[in-house]
């Protein structure tokens, strides 16, 4: 626990915000494991059903007229669960998002097929579209450096899990790679195959997030249990 810093003790299950486990609070940072179909941010259609409003919500204690806010530091992909952190305070939210490409995050994911590879690190350059799919391009100049380590965890005739090191941040990134490698992301409407095939949401989960606390500079790790949806998909007792 950071020095000169109280950790907060979690609330009950029942007064945490719907679709978000909190795993870690103290004066400067909220770790979260957000619930897969729950936005980070709103959109024009949806203002209030995302976990930063929720969060506001939870950090003000009931009380519209506190001063108590979580700033943005990164996001997660709507339909991705996982580990997703908060910032309390602006000094916090700068400090994290400066040093964001040296954190080490972690994902798993359940993809379709096997690859002949067990091991690796895809490299591209990703670009993004009028109606904002991104896709790989050779030219440098026209697309961000994008690297995905990966590792097979356990596969099947259908599916094989993975864990995912991502190496940079980019949009969309992981569902990308896999996809360009005829491997999509298991209920991946987007860049795999509209239709589901019966898999109920995307196999996509935050694992784990390793940061440097914006206060006392101490390694903290935190992590979000893998789905055990992910194992009953690669062991085909998903229903």
């Amino acid at each position: 626990m950071p020095k000169n810093r109280k950790k907060f003790k979690a609330p009950p299950k029942r007064f945490q915000p719907k679709g978000l486990s909190i795993l870690f609070e103290d004066h400067d940072i909220l770790v979260v494991d957000k619930s897969s179909g729950l936005l980070t941010v709103s959109t024009d259609k949806i203002r209030d059903k995302t976990a930063y409003y929720l969060l506001n919500d939870y950090v003000k204690k009931g009380n519209p007229k506190s001063k108590n806010r979580i700033f943005i530091v990164h996001r997660l992909d709507r339909e991705t669960s996982g580990v997703i952190i908060f910032a309390k305070n602006e000094k916090a939210k700068y400090f994290l998002q400066d040093n964001w490409q040296h954190f080490h995050k972690t994902y798993s994911a359940v993809i379709c097929g096997k690859l002949a590879e067990k091991e690796g690190v895809i490299t591209s350059y990703l670009a993004e579209n009028s109606i904002h799919k991104m896709y790989s391009v050779s030219d440098p100049a026209k697309g961000k450096l994008a690297k995905t380590g990966y590792r097979v965890l356990k596969e099947s005739a259908k599916y094989s899990l993975l864990e995912v090191d991502l190496l940079t941040g980019r949009k969309n990134q992981i569902r990308v790679h896999f996809a360009e490698k005829e491997c999509p992301v298991a209920g991946d409407k987007k860049y795999g195959p509209r239709k589901s095939g019966g898999v109920k949401r995307l196999a996509l989960h935050a694992t784990s997030l390793t940061i440097v606390h914006p206060f006392s500079k101490e390694e903290m790790s935190f992590e979000a249990k893998i789905p055990g949806y992910f194992f009953a998909l690669v062991t085909g007792k998903a229903e």
